[in-house]
């Protein structure tokens, strides 16, 4: 049976499709208007690095007063700090580094509920789409610190995983932080991802778990030493996600 057999007919009308058409067309516009103007942005903020988290995490929580250590040592030694901008250990990161050396970058996202914007932003970026926001959590920044979260974080850990993983960005340091919480799914990728041979052993190395704030700075600038500056600010775009 073909494809016509097995769709409906007539599939559109042909005022349907010119519809659809022009919609699709203004909301693929205004993903590309965020692209340009964030890419814009935040070409001025490298080196950078990205911190992942809950939006749920209280400011007396211990996550959140390490993300806020952290971010302000980031920040100190020379690496703009990039969150999604809003309450919870996004706050903490924009927090830390605001009262720091070097910029905190807020990449904010317009939603229904839970986010709004925290007030420690040097740089604000409004998305009304996730796609070009995930995006430039990745393209800019030259290490990934991920803290306990929920959905939208281990999504973005994920994202970045495959990124590195596939090759559509280089290799860059991705951080978990918090063993007591990062264990249990770590061993369920050792055992039912390698152990299926769903992927290979090396991809294992593709994360660390670290605890301590200056193992993770100094494991960060390993990494950010090693790589030369075409990696940092590539003059060929090949490698940027594939896009």
């Amino acid at each position: 049976m073909s494809l016509y057999q097995k769709l409906p007919d007539p599939i559109l009308r042909e005022e349907t499709r010119r519809e659809i058409k022009a919609r699709e067309s203004y909301h693929v516009l205004k993903i590309i208007s965020e692209f340009v103007e964030a890419g814009e942005e935040l070409h001025a903020i490298q080196p950078a690095v990205s911190i992942y988290g809950s939006a749920r995490t209280r400011p007396d929580h211990a996550d959140y007063l390490f993300t806020e250590r952290l971010s302000r040592k980031l920040s100190d030694a020379g690496f703009s700090v990039i969150s999604g901008g809003g309450p919870g250990i996004m706050e903490a990161a924009n927090k830390g580094a605001f009262a720091g050396k070097s910029p905190a970058v807020g990449l904010n996202i317009v939603l229904p509920h839970e986010q709004h914007g925290n007030p420690y932003q040097d740089l604000s970026i409004k998305f009304q789409h996730f796609f070009p926001r995930k995006v430039m959590f990745v393209k800019h920044a030259v290490a990934y610190v991920v803290m306990p979260g929920g959905f939208g974080t281990l999504d973005e850990l994920f994202e970045s995983l495959t990124l590195v993983q596939t090759g559509k960005t280089p290799s860059r340091p991705i951080i978990l932080v918090g063993r007591s919480f990062w264990q249990g799914l770590v061993g369920w990728i050792q055992e039912q991802l390698l152990g299926r041979g769903l992927i290979s052993a090396a991809d294992l190395d593709l994360f660390h778990i670290i605890d301590d704030e200056d193992e993770i700075i100094e494991y960060i600038f390993r990494h950010y030493d090693k790589i030369n500056e075409e990696l940092c600010s590539p003059t060929d775009n090949s490698w940027t996600l594939g896009l």
